[in-house]
């Protein structure tokens, strides 16, 4: 799963909403490092709910009608299995720092006098 896909399940894993606030969610949520915009959120959505991962109803939200969409047990379950990928992802980015940190450490020391 994409991070941005991610993303957009994990603010609907806290609340239902609509699409907007989705973008406005996803770009606070990440401190401005994903910034999704609604021509890529809005196909997402539809994707997510023809799959059964979102349901979505109509409201009327400061006096516009909305389309506020909101994870479906399947969804949270797939937000849940992404997390476990996305942890085991940063585990493996992190080990290869680590090692790659250790080399560079080592080498600067077989350099010294």
């Amino acid at each position: 799963m994409s991070l941005s896909k991610f993303f957009v399940l994990s603010v609907l894993h806290h609340r239902p909403m609509h699409g907007y606030e989705i973008v406005q969610a996803v770009e606070k949520t990440t401190n401005g490092c994903c910034s999704p915009t609604e021509g890529t959120v809005y196909p997402m959505l539809n994707e997510f709910e023809a799959g059964g991962y979102l349901s979505s109803k109509r409201e009327v939200v400061q006096g516009r009608e909305r389309k506020i969409y909101g994870l479906t047990d399947k969804g949270r379950d797939a937000f849940q299995t992404a997390v476990a990928a996305w942890l085991e992802a940063t585990d493996c980015i992190l080990a290869g720092k680590a090692t790659a940190d250790a080399v560079q450490h080592s080498q600067g020391r077989a350099r010294s006098p």
